[in-house]
């Protein structure tokens, strides 16, 4: 499955239109939340028949596409099915219990309530919400693709517009030639990654390059009385902001990973608990703007697509053990330099990182990727994709148009 974005470009009715669309697809949605919480036990089934309900009752319901309503109650379904299944494997700390939605930014049909035009440079949606014709803005060539293959188009709403997502079944697999080079990869706050041959990427900090710009548009959102129309225009400027920087971390993130996974046949990381990571209050800020679950989640998207081998290896001790000797030595963050008494004296990342390869080499560890496929051996992620589009906001098969 791959993921096609584009800018959807229409008139301010048209706007209001999805907006409202928008609005009707988090009704249904909390809802099915409501639905289940006061009748404990129901299904997926249940929750459909619910949505018939609610199109008889409300006629705003009704207006939109019985294939949007369905693709609600699956959002729904999947917060509840995924709090069940927490609970199952008795994940520490909270379970995810569902909540209600209060700021929902998209609606997503199935393969009906919408069609292309001969070009594809256009698409009309053709429930009764009123959106009609969309001129779609991109790089991207949906006439490669049969209608057959898109399973699902999506209406998102960021700060700088509304974008057209577009789910379509095909092979994204590139036929490359093996290169002979394996690399261990450590990832840190002073540089993004260290590998084992003790070469560094910096890191480019994002958030805190553009913190200035940030606290500025903060402070003017803070200077506007609460629902007036300059703080909306000012929040919208804030988002922007916001929007940019996650850009730039993500395009960084994806970069890279491509021009590792391009260069080596295995690529062995540490499988680091980010979510744990962060409750560090004094380096949750640096972690974040680091952004290493996007290298991961691209190491492993790119090393599907061109057939290499990822491997997630059990982050402990890779620090404070000897690559030479193997005695552990225990260190603080502040010791950035490994000082074995063998006499081994090397940068602690570079040591890190020859540990990592090592311990890949050593075990079939994570083969492939758990994102894509479950049944895969080795350490389990630290993350989880989710099955349905709704959960693909930042899909990682959306890949720049540059590369």
């Amino acid at each position: 499955m791959i993921v096609l974005e584009f800018k959807a470009k229409g008139k301010t009715t048209q706007y209001v239109a999805i907006d409202e669309a928008i609005r009707t697809c988090q009704f249904v949605r909390n809802k099915a939340i409501r639905f289940w919480m006061d009748n404990r036990g129901v299904g997926q089934k249940d929750l459909y028949r619910l949505s018939k309900v609610l199109r008889h009752e409300f006629s705003f319901v009704k207006a939109l596409n019985s294939s949007a309503c369905q693709a609600s109650i699956e959002r729904a379904y999947s917060s509840i099915a995924r709090f069940y299944d927490n609970c199952k494997k008795s994940v520490p700390g909270k379970k995810g219990y569902p909540q209600f939605k209060k700021n929902n930014r998209s609606v997503e049909y199935k393969t009906s309530g919408w069609s292309l035009s001969e070009t594809r440079k256009q698409i009309t949606f053709t429930d009764k919400k009123g959106i009609g014709k969309l001129n779609l803005k991109g790089t991207w060539n949906l006439n490669f693709y049969q209608l057959e293959q898109i399973k699902r188009v999506r209406l998102v709403r960021r700060a700088d517009g509304y974008y057209v997502q577009f789910l379509i079944s095909a092979d994204n697999k590139v036929e490359t030639q093996p290169t002979g080079k394996t690399i261990g990869l450590d990832v840190g706050l002073k540089e993004f990654y260290t590998d084992s041959n003790g070469h560094t990427e910096p890191n480019p900090k994002f958030y805190r390059t553009g913190e200035k710009r940030l606290k500025f548009r903060q402070r003017r959102v803070s200077r506007h009385q609460k629902g007036s129309t300059n703080r909306k225009k000012a929040i919208n400027k804030l988002g922007r902001v916001h929007l940019k920087i996650s850009r730039q971390r993500e395009e960084h993130a994806k970069r890279v990973a491509r021009c590792v996974i391009q260069s080596h046949d295995l690529v062995a990381y540490e499988d680091l608990r980010v979510k744990n990571l962060v409750k560090n209050h004094c380096l949750a800020k640096s972690i974040n703007d680091a952004g290493w679950y996007q290298f991961r989640k691209w190491l492993e998207y790119f090393g599907v697509k061109f057939g290499r081998i990822t491997v997630a290896v059990n982050p402990a001790y890779t620090t404070s053990q000897c690559s030479n000797c193997g005695a552990v030595v225990k260190k603080s963050l502040s010791t950035r330099t490994h000082v074995c008494e063998c006499g081994f004296v090397m940068d602690r990342d570079w040591n890190a990182a020859i540990n990592i390869l090592k311990l890949a080499l050593g075990t079939t560890g994570h083969v492939g990727t758990w994102i894509y496929d479950p049944n895969a051996s080795g350490d389990s992620t630290s993350t989880h994709a989710g099955e349905i589009l709704c959960e693909q906001v930042g899909s990682m098969n959306e890949e720049s148009p540059h590369l």
